[in-house]
């Protein structure tokens, strides 16, 4: 298999004067503000800045905000439409309220073949995935300038300066590992994409209501303390014991300074088939927040839904994760064994190993400004509760299983699910709605 790979060069962290100081004292890393106070994202013509309030820097230095101040003539310059997919609406929507900064359009070409080979744009700024816009409509040209709509939303207009053939097998080489359509990334690029991509900037417009209700990155970054850690969770299925105890302890681990809060920031846009229904998922988020918000693991928890299509990329995506929750406010990020990993669609066999993520992660942490968190081996043992898998191990505990397999079928026949597996409010949800 072919690997992702990077490249190192300057920090754009460290073009924006943020320092990184190792606490003696905490024995952790933490964010600070330069002798000269927070530093203030810088204006471009294509953009508009934000006042920062989590203390984060936003990646490439300024938060962009794409929204049109004159909506209706913006939709007037439109010389042609383009009904978006579920997966091209969260791109627009990211692209436009500043999640996929520094970006303020789909790529052209020259920064696509960047990030596809250098996993850079051309600035030198990290960049792991391409985000593009297809076409297969020969009326879309240089010079178009496309109204994106989506199940009724004006979501933006896009200027197309850029209109490019991609080399489809060699993008997939290089950010899936492989060009097999065993890859769900794979087929999705080869299958569902058009011939053509389109490059340019966009004019945001409107935001469809989806099942998760998003929060902007300025929007999340109020919610955030300005003097803490943040800690972001990224997951896709609903939160069971195992995920509340590992993102909760990794409050503890070595790099994160004391006082700081978890984001957990669950993805709300297409993920795989089999995985459970958005307005289902959201349910049992909404139902766990409310029963652990007074303990106080709860009280140091932040929530918010990210409006993002899971490609399954594996250690290119985590990094793509950690990017775009550097723009929500994070200062680290939990990365799980074979994070956004997949598996052989024919033979069952993972497309990454295990800790190919981490690895990667922790590499370029510096660089992109965002440490890496390592997941905790957590079981669940009789003697004490959760506790590491090695640890169990050395004392001969009795470590407890439950299979996802297992557990859909007790739940579907009715029976009890013991406590030390999920939530009881989760599981109310998921008998209740999920069939």
């Amino acid at each position: 298999q072919r690997r992702p790979r990077a490249k190192s060069s300057i920090s754009d962290a460290d073009m924006l004067g943020v320092t990184m100081l190792a606490s003696t004292m905490l024995v952790a890393s933490a964010y600070v503000l330069t002798p000269h106070g927070r530093v203030q994202p810088q204006r471009t013509a294509t953009s508009a800045a934000v006042q920062m309030v989590a203390k984060q820097v936003p990646h490439g230095g300024t938060l962009v905000d794409l929204f049109s101040a004159d909506k209706e003539a913006t939709v007037a310059s439109a010389t042609a439409t383009i009904e978006l997919n579920d997966r091209q609406s969260c791109d627009v929507e990211l692209l436009c309220n500043g999640g996929f900064s520094p970006l303020t359009g789909f790529l052209e070409e020259k920064e696509y073949t960047s990030v596809v080979d250098e996993m850079k744009l051309p600035s030198g700024v990290i960049f792991s995935l391409p985000v593009v816009m297809d076409t297969s409509d020969d009326s879309i040209d240089v010079g178009s300038k496309v109204l994106l709509t989506y199940q009724g939303t004006n979501m933006a207009v896009m200027t197309v300066p850029s209109k490019y053939k991609p080399d489809k097998p060699k993008e997939c080489l290089e950010c899936y590992g492989t060009a097999s359509i065993e890859h769900p990334g794979v087929r999705m690029v080869a299958m569902e994409r058009g011939s053509h991509y389109i490059g340019g900037s966009l004019e945001g417009l409107e935001v469809p209501v989806r099942d998760f209700p998003c929060k902007t990155p300025l929007e999340t970054r109020e919610s955030l303390p300005d003097d803490a850690d943040v800690v972001a969770f990224q997951c896709r299925n609903p939160v069971h014991r195992a995920h509340y105890e590992l993102f909760t302890r990794a409050l503890d681990a070595p790099n994160v300074a004391e006082n700081a809060v978890v984001l957990v920031h669950p993805t709300c846009g297409p993920t795989q088939e089999e995985d459970i229904p958005g307005p289902v998922r959201h349910k049992t988020y909404e139902v766990l927040q409310d029963e652990t918000k007074d303990t106080p693991a709860g009280q140091r928890t932040r929530w918010a839904y990210l409006p993002y299509s899971m490609h399954m990329a594996g250690p290119r995506e985590a990094i793509h994760h950690m990017m775009i929750r550097k723009n929500f406010g994070c200062t680290h990020f939990i990365i799980g064994r074979d994070m956004a990993g997949s598996k052989s669609s024919v033979t069952g066999d993972d497309f990454y190993g295990a800790f190919e993520a981490q690895d990667l992660a922790k590499s370029l942490a510096d660089e992109l400004g965002v440490q890496a968190v390592p997941s905790l081996n957590l079981v669940y043992t009789g003697e004490e509760d959760y506790v590491t898998a090695e640890y169990a191990k050395e004392k001969g505990y009795d470590v407890k299983k439950l299979s996802g397999t297992k557990f859909r079928k007790m739940l579907r026949e009715g029976e009890e699910i013991p406590e030390w597996f999920a939530f009881k409010s989760v599981v109310d949800v998921l008998r209740a709605e999920w069939k």
